[in-house]
């Protein structure tokens, strides 16, 4: 929370596999972090990796349905 609050880091940075802080939270199943990492609005909700799965791909796999419910766009 406060590496987001200083502003000095890109939320949305890739590593070597292409995967952004988001996708990794996502297959963890960190709440929290996905929340934060949400609210920002700074990062990709649809962003691919080098195997061009996404941070939903990644929480489904793993089961992580909360996380999941956080990352589909709401049918309102």
């Amino acid at each position: 929370k406060l590496l987001v609050e200083t502003g000095k880091v890109d939320l949305d940075s890739r590593d070597a596999s292409g995967r952004t802080p988001l996708s990794w939270a996502a297959e963890k199943g960190h709440e929290a972090v996905v929340k934060l990492l949400l609210e920002t609005g700074e990062v990709y909700l649809d962003s691919e990796d080098g195997s061009g799965r996404t941070p939903l791909s990644w929480a489904a796999e793993n089961g992580h349905n909360v996380v999941v419910k956080l990352l589909r766009p709401s049918t309102k």
